[in-house]
């Protein structure tokens, strides 16, 4: 923003609000809807900051009356950019909930299905929507913060380089899934397309062109942000910095995964304080309600509702990529556990809790779905045709885990003997983060806005501080009556209020 604009834009939200009253509407570079609200006190410090979501999705409620088998892709109609991880956990969450377990096969191609959306979803933040704040930088104009911006930085041919491998790794989603966008693939007790042997061979090229291009982000984000001290400086300071629990998916050897395992939770220090299976969420995960946000606000059930709070009495807890690797003993495949150990050598040691490291941990994850694709297709039960066993037992309830690009997702559904939806359940992974979020941005404003001295580039800033979560309010919006709270103001020419219309 220029100079002019700059004293404009200040002036406009000074004479609006008295000078006490900042509001970014709307937030940028994210899935959904937001606003955040910043409140000056009589010295131009930071009161308190709100991050405000007014949009709301009813899916928990008008999936009510449905057939259970319809889940995967009703649900997927939540969001546009993470239509796979909702299509998946309502995949498994039919499986448990019709008592079947998925021909091998089947669940090999639906974690080879699940680890390339992750790795073309995480290029598409580490490239498009929070990777600019780094690439091209935090303070620099709002035109350049933005894929342009970044192909300036990181050459055309890098750019050319990142919108061909999520074209060709969406064009695999689509071959398994019917499109990309909306899934069709999942069924209970295996998935409805297999890999042709045919085939084999151009998604094995596209796995090794992959692995490179993972390889080549990693380096770019060593180059450009870790060899910057003052990006280094930002990360690391305590703006940016809670120390919360941390939530995640685990293997048996407690490593990272996507797409199956246990449920772990660590503490502030890194020791382990639950570890269960997902039909268990009940017992940890409790939802808190505040009247400025439709978001719910998830916390740690034994530990009660502790307010928004840091430290180990603290019940908020954090998911996403960061969370992630906190909450698991390492990465399953080589090169990522390489990754995995100059990430925490490079921060201070494990846990790390700067909430803008959830950028490098998202490209440490990049490199272990690389790795991991290459691992599936490379096993010969790839191309069975064995894809599904047939459910037998008739439905009751049915919960389901995977662990979405920004964190964990959970799914449940219970139903009539026929199969209908009587309870639908979801708690998607900004939810789970949202108390962490709201303290972040509440946080990372009063460290950076004093005596009333208000930039565009800090509150730029400002938004790092949820945009590191990679945040889709459109998934995490509920409300139990399924309607929306209204209120309408009408005025007179004059501007005169007339009368007011209040729906609770």
């Amino acid at each position: 923003m220029n100079p002019s604009a700059q004293k404009v834009w200040n002036e406009a939200n000074q004479k609006a609000n008295q000078g006490r009253r900042f509001t970014i509407d709307p937030i940028t570079r994210l899935e959904g809807h937001g606003k955040i609200d910043i409140f000056l006190d009589a010295k131009g410090d930071v009161e308190r900051a709100y991050l405000q979501i007014p949009e709301l999705r009813g899916f928990e409620v008008f999936s009510l009356g449905r057939p259970a088998e319809e889940m995967p892709q009703i649900t997927s109609r939540i969001c546009g950019v993470c239509p796979t991880a909702h299509h998946m956990a309502a995949t498994k969450a039919l499986d448990d909930l019709y008592k079947v377990e998925p021909a091998s096969a089947a669940r090999k191609i639906r974690e080879l299905v699940y680890n390339t959306f992750v790795m073309e979803d995480h290029a598409l933040h580490v490239y498009v929507l929070g990777g600019p704040d780094f690439i091209v930088g935090p303070e620099a104009p709002p035109e350049l913060r933005n894929i342009v911006g970044v192909i300036q930085k990181v050459g055309l041919e890098m750019g050319k380089t990142v919108i061909s491998m999520r074209r060709r790794l969406r064009e695999m989603i689509a071959y398994f899934g019917g499109k990309v966008i909306h899934p069709v693939m999942g069924l209970p007790g295996g998935v409805a397309k297999g890999l042709n042997p045919s085939d084999l061979g151009r998604f094995k090229e596209l796995a090794r062109d992959n692995q490179g291009f993972a390889a080549t982000t990693l380096q770019v984000f060593k180059d450009i942000v870790l060899k910057n001290p003052e990006y280094v400086k930002m990360i690391t300071s305590d703006g940016y910095t809670h120390k919360t629990h941390y939530m995640g998916l685990v293997d048996k050897n407690n490593k990272v995964n996507f797409y199956d395992g246990l449920i772990r939770v660590v503490d502030p220090t890194g020791k382990e304080f639950a570890k269960f299976p997902v039909q268990q969420y009940r017992d940890y995960v409790g939802e808190h309600v505040e009247p400025w946000s439709y978001i719910k606000f998830c916390y740690l059930k034994p530990l009660g509702w502790t307010g928004f709070d840091e430290g180990p009495k603290s019940s908020v807890y954090a998911v996403a990529p960061l969370a992630r690797l906190n909450a698991a003993d390492g990465m399953a495949t080589p090169k990522a556990q390489k990754a995995y150990e100059e990430f925490y050598k490079t921060l201070g040691g494990k846990p790390v809790h700067h909430t803008l490291a959830n950028h490098y941990a998202r490209v440490v994850e990049m490199v272990y779905a690389a790795e991991r694709i290459e691992e599936l297709l490379n096993d010969p039960e790839i191309v069975s045709k064995e894809i599904r066993t047939i459910p037998t037992q008739k439905p009751t309830v049915g919960i389901g885990v995977v662990e979405a690009p920004r964190g964990t997702l959970f799914h449940h559904f219970e139903t009539d003997d026929n199969g209908i939806v009587t309870k639908a359940n979801l708690i998607v992974a900004t939810q789970n983060n949202a108390s962490r979020i709201a303290m972040s941005v509440d946080k990372a404003a009063k460290s950076l806005i004093h005596n009333g001295q208000v930039t565009e580039g800090l509150m730029n800033k400002v938004e790092m501080a949820f945009r590191a979560y990679d945040p889709c309010f459109g998934c995490a919006t509920h409300t139990l009556p399924g309607h929306t709270p209204l209120w309408v103001r009408i005025f007179d020419p004059q501007r005169q209020l007339v009368q007011e219309l209040i729906r609770g």
